[in-house]
């Protein structure tokens, strides 16, 4: 019973490691849409003040996302995985996990990527799919954005700082890989 309860935690540890590599090799190739989670931050909820234009008043990254972030820059670097255009929420966990990762000339807001409401969900989904219908860099893009969205957009769940690879066929996203930073 040991070696069997042994043999699942090593296999289900190893998996993260395989999807990773998996998404690396897609990334090389160049071509993919990322929708990467911002990296780790200072708390769970929006306080109350929150206002788009005013960081005091947001979650923020923590130091550990900031290190994450620039992880996430160096491995792309370091990968070898071209990076044509970085997209990202007008939230500032998003943009300066962006920024760090990615660099100041490369990002750019857009407000189809912030967290939706109620009012803004459909409109949001169908302006990033109609931007990843038009993508056809031969490197890669990188949408920064919040769990909300990527769940919106594919039904699948993403931690902070980890990257879902994703692929449009017909109308449905469809998850083509994973990297966790």
């Amino acid at each position: 019973m040991l070696r069997l309860v042994l043999a699942v935690i090593v296999f289900l540890g190893a998996l993260p490691a395989q999807a990773t590599e998996a998404g690396w090799a897609l990334l090389r190739n160049g071509g993919h849409v990322v929708l990467l989670r911002h990296a780790a931050t200072t708390g769970t909820v929006e306080p109350p003040s929150f206002d788009i234009e005013k960081c005091a008043t947001q979650l923020n990254l923590s130091d550990r996302g900031r290190q994450q972030a620039r992880k996430i820059g160096a491995l792309f670097a370091a990968r070898a995985a071209p990076v044509e255009k970085v997209l990202s929420s007008r939230y500032c966990r998003t943009l300066e996990t962006a920024r760090l990762a990615f660099g100041d000339r490369i990002v750019e807001p857009l407000a189809a990527l912030d967290k939706p409401t109620e009012a803004t969900i459909e409109a949001d989904v169908a302006a990033v799919k109609e931007i990843i219908r038009n993508f056809s860099g031969s490197d890669n893009i990188v949408l920064v954005t919040h769990l909300e969205n990527i769940q919106a957009l594919t039904g699948a769940s993403a931690r902070e700082g980890e990257a879902v690879i994703v692929g449009l066929q017909g109308e449905k996203l469809h998850v083509l890989g994973r990297i966790v930073f």
